[in-house]
């Protein structure tokens, strides 16, 4: 007997604009991350098409699709090398003799040290013995492992670093404590300013730093709009969102506003 293949994205039509910031929120296993992987080109869609400026993006070289992103996936890694390498994705040797690089290496690191503070990883990496140097290898001598909180951070440094002009965060605080988070939110215009980008969460207190917001339930897009017609139609986001924001208040030491 064949096997019953069920679509995990069904019947899905989504316009985005450029420069728009869309949260793409739903329960786990509504479809979210396989939505962003799809907009990614790293999925390819068994019916339909996904367009780009008006091509599909089936007729785009990949390597060039790519570069028009700059991501941190749920189960994204790093090198064994140092915190710099992971960072600006070159070898410790190119630091040394830069090849074609778009940026001079004094550009290079002074762009890698803003990054690495604008997600609050500066003082740390300067804290350690090798600073930038240091290998992520916990076994290696001087090298250190970093905790869930940090890694994640770091993550989104080396998205931050790439600079391209669509940003993808799928689940990016999921390792953080809810202050730690917070101040991630909102940091989140900074970060974002000029690019499009795309949050993904199943935490619903990242949704109001966002233009626009697509509710996912079984593949489907449910329910869109601001985090304020969304509270204002009371459906199933608002629900999720006032049990949320009670262990958010809990937590934080505070009541969550759900108008804001």
């Amino acid at each position: 007997e064949k096997e019953q293949i069920i679509p995990v994205i069904k019947g899905l039509n989504l316009s985005v604009k450029a420069g728009e910031k869309i949260a793409i929120v739903g329960v786990n296993g509504a479809g979210k991350s396989t939505l962003i992987k799809l907009l990614c080109g790293m999925l390819t869609p068994d019916e339909g098409v996904i367009w780009a400026n008006g091509k599909d993006i089936s007729r785009i070289q990949k390597r060039n699709y790519y570069s028009n992103f700059s991501a941190v996936f749920q189960n994204s890694k790093f090198l064994p090398v140092s915190i710099a390498e992971n960072i600006i994705v070159k070898k410790s040797s190119d630091f040394q003799q830069v090849v074609s690089a778009e940026l001079p290496l004094f550009e290079e690191e002074k762009k890698m040290w803003n990054v690495l503070r604008n997600v609050g990883l500066e003082e740390k990496v300067k804290s350690l013995p090798n600073k930038e140097k240091t290998c992520l290898v916990k076994n290696v001598t001087g090298g250190v492992e970093l905790s869930g909180g940090e890694e994640q951070r770091l993550l989104l440094a080396r998205a931050l670093y790439k600079d391209a002009p669509v940003l993808v965060l799928d689940e990016p605080t999921a390792a953080l404590d809810p202050i730690s988070e917070n101040e991630i939110y909102q940091k989140y215009h900074d970060l974002t300013r000029g690019k499009t980008s795309f949050f993904v969460s199943h935490r619903l207190a990242s949704t109001r730093f966002c233009d626009r917001i697509i509710f996912l339930e079984n593949g489907r897009i449910t329910e869109m709009g601001t985090h304020r017609e969304l509270m204002k139609k009371n459906g199933t986001y608002a629900d999720m969102f006032r049990v949320q924001s009670k262990y958010y208040a809990k937590e934080m030491g505070d009541s969550v506003d759900e108008e804001k």
